[in-house]
Order: C-alpha cells, then sequence, then structure tokens
C-alpha cells in the first residue's frame, strides 16, 4: 500500500472517529432524557453543540480536499465532476441542519474512494510489475576492461557481459557462454530457454546461469524491450469505442443532470407556492421547500457518472495488461475491442503457421543405405550457403571431411557439383538429373526436393521442407471454437505445398504463389464483402506482410522472429510466435467487452432505480452514495477480472 493510501485511512479513521462521537452526543439527550439545565443552560442544547463541533471537525478532516478540488474545478470551468457534486449536496445538507448526515454521506464517498484508488492501484502494480523488465545498466567491454554504462550508450557492435542473475539490456548474438534465459517477462512462458553461441537473444530476459558474452546488434530505442515498453506506455491513446462514447456521455450527461437536479428541487415547491397564491388548491398547501430541495441533493449525488468514467478505461487497461501476461502485446483498447468482433482471420503460411526453417523432413535412397546416402548428400552440399544444403548438412550427425572435397560448383537455379574423392557427385532438382540422363524418377512428397547423383550412378532423393509449429493445429481448432467463420491462407509457396499443409491443418481456404501485392489486393476484396461491424485479421511475420498487416482491420504480427517492420506495421505483437496466441486474444478481448457491458448496464441500470425513487421521495442521502460511489467500487473489481486471464 502506498504512503497516500496510508495516510487516507488514517484520516478516514480519525473522521470516522469524530463521527461516531458526534452521533452519541446527538442522541445523547434522546436516550438519557435529559431535560436539565445546568447554570441557565439546556443540557440537551449543550450536547447538540457539541456534536455538531464533532460533526464539522469530522467534515473538514475529510472533506476539505474535495471541497478544495470542487473550487479548482469551478475556477477552471471544468465543475461539472464528482467533487463538485458531492460538495453542493453535502453544503445543502448542512443548509438544511442535517450535519450528521452531511458528514456521512462525505466520509462514506471518501471510504469509497480510497477503496477504488485501491484496487485501480493495485491494477496498475500488476501492469507495472508486468512491464518492469527496462535494464538499468549494461556491462561492456571496451580496452580490456568492463565498464558498467547506461544501455542507450552501447553501440551495435560492441560486446556485452550478461552475469547469471542480470537481466539482457540489448538485443544481439551470443559469442561466448551456454546458459539458460527466463523469459517470462517478455513472451510469457515459464519454461527456461537454453541458449548456445550463435543463437539470438533479446532484451528483457533474465539470464539464470552462466556469464554470457553478446555482440549487440540494435541500439537500446530499436531493442525488443524499448519497443514493448513503448507499446505499452501508448496502448491508452488509442481508446476503444466504449471509452470514446463514456467520455461524450459523461460530457453530456453531467450537465443535464445537474440541472434537472435544480428542477426537481426548486420546480415543484415554486408550483405549490404559485397555486397557493392564486388559489388553485382551495385551502393552502405546505410548499415543502426543504423536502423539494433534499430530494435535488440526493438526485445530485446519485447521477455521478463516476462509476463508467473509472471502471470502463481501467476495464480495457485490465484487458491490455492481462493479455500482456500471456505475451500478447496490444497497441490500444480500440483494436482490443476489435478483436472481440473477429470474423474472418486471414494468416500467412511461411514464419507463422510454419517455423520458417528448412530441415530434412525425409530420404528415399537406392541402392545404398540412409547413412550413406545421407553421408554423401551433406558431403555435396557442404560448401553451399544456400538454406537448403545448410539444412541437409545440419541433419547429418557425423563430420565431414573437408580434405575430400574439390572442384565444388554451383550449377544456377539447378544445383551443385563437387569432385569426393575424386568422384563426381551431384545434388539438384529434376532438371539437373534430366540433363545427366536420369529420367523419369519419382517424386512422391511434397516440399523441395533434392536429387542425389555419383558418377553414373543415381542414388534417390530426399525432401527438404518447412516443418508446422508445434501449436499450429490446436491454433486453428482453438480459433474455429472462439466462432470465426472463415480460416484463409495467403502465400507464396507453390500451390501444391499450400494445399497439402492447408489441408493438414484445416484451413478453409488457400490462395498460394502469391505476391505481397497480391495479398493486400486479396484482403481488401474481403474487406469489401464483408458485412456489418465484422472484422477481418490478417497474422504475418515477414516484411513482405507489412503491408497487408496494416491495411487489415486487425494486424497480428508474430514478435518472436518476425520483422521489425511486421511488427511495426500490427496492431497486435505474439511475442510468443505461437499461433495458438490468436484464440486467447480473441477470448480477452471477449472477456474484457463483456465486463464492459457489465459495468455500462449495471451502472446506469441501479441510477436510474435510484434516480426514480430519489424523485418520488421513497430514498434519502445514503442510497444516493450508494449509487454512486459503491457502484463506482463494484464496477471497479468486476473490470479487475479482466487481468486474471487464466
Amino acid at each position: 500500500m502506498s504512503k497516500k493510501l496510508k495516510r487516507q485511512l488514517k484520516r478516514i479513521g480519525i473522521s470516522g472517529a469524530l463521527f461516531a462521537a458526534g452521533m452519541v452526543l446527538e442522541h445523547i439527550p434522546e436516550f438519557g432524557n435529559i431535560a436539565a439545565n445546568v447554570k441557565g443552560f439546556d443540557l440537551a442544547v449543550i450536547f447538540r453543540v457539541i456534536s455538531a463541533l464533532f460533526f464539522i471537525a469530522s467534515y473538514l478532516l475529510i472533506g476539505l480536499e474535495v471541497v478544495k478540488s470542487a473550487i479548482s474545478g469551478v475556477r477552471r470551468k471544468q465543475m461539472m465532476d464528482e467533487n463538485f457534486l458531492m460538495t453542493i449536496a453535502t453544503f445543502g445538507a448542512f443548509f438544511l441542519g442535517d450535519l450528521g448526515e452531511a458528514c456521512a454521506v462525505m466520509l462514506f464517498y471518501q471510504v469509497g474512494e480510497w477503496f477504488q484508488s485501491y484496487a485501480v492501484g493495485k491494477s496498475r502494480k500488476s501492469i507495472k510489475e508486468l512491464m518492469d523488465i527496462c535494464p538499468e545498466y549494461a556491462n561492456v567491454k571496451r580496452a580490456d576492461s568492463i565498464e558498467e554504462v547506461d544501455p542507450d550508450e552501447v553501440q551495435v557492435g560492441e560486446i556485452i557481459v550478461i552475469k547469471p542473475g542480470e537481466r539482457v539490456p540489448l538485443d544481439g548474438i551470443v559469442r561466448e557462454g551456454f546458459s539458460s534465459l527466463d523469459t517470462k517477462a517478455i513472451t510469457g512462458e515459464s519454461m527456461p530457454r537454453d541458449i548456445k553461441p550463435g543463437e539470438q537473444i533479446v532484451s528483457g530476459c533474465v539470464n539464470m546461469s552462466a556469464v554470457l558474452e553478446v555482440e549487440v546488434t540494435k541500439v537500446y530505442e530499436n531493442s525488443t524491450v524499448a519497443k514493448i515498453l513503448d507499446l505499452v506506455e501508448n496502448a491508452s491513446a488509442n481508446k476503444a469505442e466504449a471509452e470514446q462514447f463514456i467520455s461524450r456521455f459523461a460530457r453530456v450527461y453531467t450537465p443535464i443532470v445537474v440541472y434537472s437536479a435544480m428542477a426537481l428541487a426548486f420546480v415543484p415547491p415554486l408550483f405549490i407556492t404559485l397555486g397557493n397564491i392564486l388559489g388553485f388548491w382551495g385551502s393552502p398547501v405546505n410548499a415543502g421547500w426543504s423536502d423539494w430541495i433534499y430530494r435535488g441533493l440526493v438526485f445530485l449525488v446519485t447521477s455521478c457518472p463516476c462509476a463508467l468514467v473509472i471502471s470502463i478505461p481501467l476495464s480495457f487497461f485490465g484487458g491490455i495488461g492481462g493479455a500482456g501476461k500471456e505475451g500478447i502485446l496490444i497497441k490500444g483498447s480500440n483494436y482490443l475491442e476489435a478483436l472481440a468482433k473477429v470474423d474472418t482471420v486471414v494468416m500467412d503460411k511461411t514464419g507463422t503457421l510454419t517455423k520458417g526453417t528448412f530441415s530434412l523432413q525425409e530420404t528415399h535412397p537406392i541402392h545404398v543405405s540412409k547413412e550413406d546416402f545421407l553421408k554423401t548428400l551433406a558431403h555435396v552440399e557442404y560448401l553451399s550457403n544456400h538454406p537448403i544444403a545448410k539444412s541437409v548438412v545440419s541433419a547429418y550427425q557425423g563430420e565431414v571431411d573437408e580434405q575430400l572435397l574439390h572442384n565444388m560448383k554451383e550449377i544456377p537455379g539447378k544445383g551443385i557439383q563437387v569432385d569426393i574423392a575424386g568422384v563426381t557427385c551431384y545434388g539438384g532438382n529434376y532438371r539437373l538429373m534430366e540433363e545427366l540422363g536420369f529420367s523419369n524418377l519419382q517424386e512422391s512428397s511434397l516440399g523441395t526436393i533434392v536429387h542425389l547423383a555419383k558418377g553414373k550412378e543415381y542414388l534417390g532423393y530426399a525432401v527438404v521442407a518447412d516443418s508446422l509449429k508445434r501449436d499450429t493445429k490446436e491454433a486453428i481448432a482453438g480459433m474455429k471454437a472462439c466462432g470465426v467463420s472463415r480460416l484463409i491462407m495467403l502465400t507464396g509457396d507453390k500451390k501444391e505445398t499450400a494445399e497439402a499443409v492447408a489441408a493438414e491443418i484445416g484451413m478453409d481456404t488457400v490462395c498460394a504463389e502469391l505476391l505481397p501485392v497480391d495479398k493486400v489486393t486479396r484482403v481488401e476484396e474481403l474487406l469489401a464483402k464483408k458485412k456489418g461491424d465484422a472484422k477481418i485479421c490478417f497474422v504475418g511475420d515477414g516484411m513482405n506482410d507489412a503491408p497487408v498487416l496494416a491495411r487489415a482491420d486487425i494486424g497480428i504480427a508474430m514478435g518472436g522472429m518476425g520483422s521489425d517492420a511486421a511488427i511495426e506495421a500490427a496492431d497486435i505483437v505474439i511475442m510468443t510466435d505461437e499461433p495458438s496466441k490468436i484464440a486467447r486474444a480473441i477470448k480477452i478481448s471477449r472477456k474484457t467487452l463483456s465486463i464492459v457491458r457489465q459495468n455500462i448496464v449495471g451502472a446506469i441500470g441501479i441510477k436510474v432505480v435510484v434516480l426514480i425513487l430519489t424523485a418520488l421521495g421513497y430514498v434519502g442521502m445514503w442510497a444516493a452514495v450508494f449509487a454512486d460511489v459503491g457502484v463506482a467500487f463494484l464496477a471497479i473489481l468486476n473490470a479487475m477480472r479482466a487481468l486474471k486471464t487464466k
């Protein structure tokens, strides 16, 4: 609990004690049947005067801050707030002689405000802890020594040293050391990630077990941690429609209810008084000025819209924070709101549904063992820098003897030729094999086919392909369970491969062999045909996906391995690169919108009922305070549920 809240709680306690003493003193004459005089003074009057002093002291202690805020608002010509309403209401109660009730209303109001502040503070603390990933320093290797400097002073290419227990200050590539990383603050995953030399490391993670030396690849302002903090800090700038509605509603609503309260306080008694003057009622009728003014004051307190104004932005804030805990960064509450209305999800394939890296899937040797086939193929591909060649070499577990390799030559668009121990070997596509005289070769698998020939002997083929992410099928099933009616794959990959992947995972439609501009065109066609307020979401990861991410109603980027351009263009970033988090994000958005609707309906409904009862004279100031502060407190507690995503 903050010092400010502790001070406020202490003030409430002292004020409450003074109020209780005032109540006792006010009613002592009734309970003790005191009617005696002391030196000419009526004891009952003395007790009531002392109780009034206690009430005034209690009110000044607990309400002076509210009165000052109300006066400040009047000076700024921004008086239509809850401070102004509470000040007018309690001053009116004082004017009518209800000192105890005026004091009780202000005390109860401040108790409600304290609970609201505590609830909001707890919510903000959860977000702050979630985003407390900003490193304070970086250990930089300079001139054979290690200097502790501010992260934004480190340049690309410098070597930083990260000790066990320290937070990674900058993005880079591990040059020395083997360790485990706690990536929970970035990805939401509790399982540590092992890292070794040559692998990328992102800022914001915590080094757990051993010293690492990292070559910096991005300056601080472009680092992962800086971008995450920027996304969270600026998320509130993009307001949802519900938030914008409530802001506009409050600006119009507050003046209306103030004037309505004034009308309730003065019009009926004026009408009755005028009727008495003109003789409409036959015999004079009591105008009941104090009764109607009291009703107007109760009406004024009841009508305060703070429950809506506070709880609805807090609901969206909680939803964004809850998503952040899951490794889903949402750039604004408007995108969180739109996500709940997603009807169609369009997805890229490579890097989004698949891992985006080639790996050896199958080997089909002829006349040789699988071990000998893979050994020969790895030697053929060893000197090439092509991603397919690297995937083959990576799959081979043995050692490649470079001394056996001579006269390596790449054949553009076809493959590789190399002499291995004096025998010319070839690795490449179908066209290369045809030129070598091998025909009628079978290619029964989908993916990139790499054929192998040694001298004049054909040895078989291998299949290299991009593999699905472990949660891709779960992601598709999850989105369908969430009510997404259409799942469409747009990819630049060849038709056969794209259709096979789509069929395996359960996509509804697939469009293959597309250029980036073709993807934009397809999404624009979908946007033109959509009905009502349904939203179309595009999910991608590459630089070529940036235009369509920006064009769709909602753009979701894979943030772990995705390009900077895609992350910048997207509205939502999934830091874990898990497509299954899309369904998770949709569920969080719908839960948040449900909480927002509950708060709107509940707050307005209760206020309308109490306002009607107030106008009819059935309820007093206590009910008004509950309809204001009590409802606001309940709405805020409900809004905090958005933080919990499990």
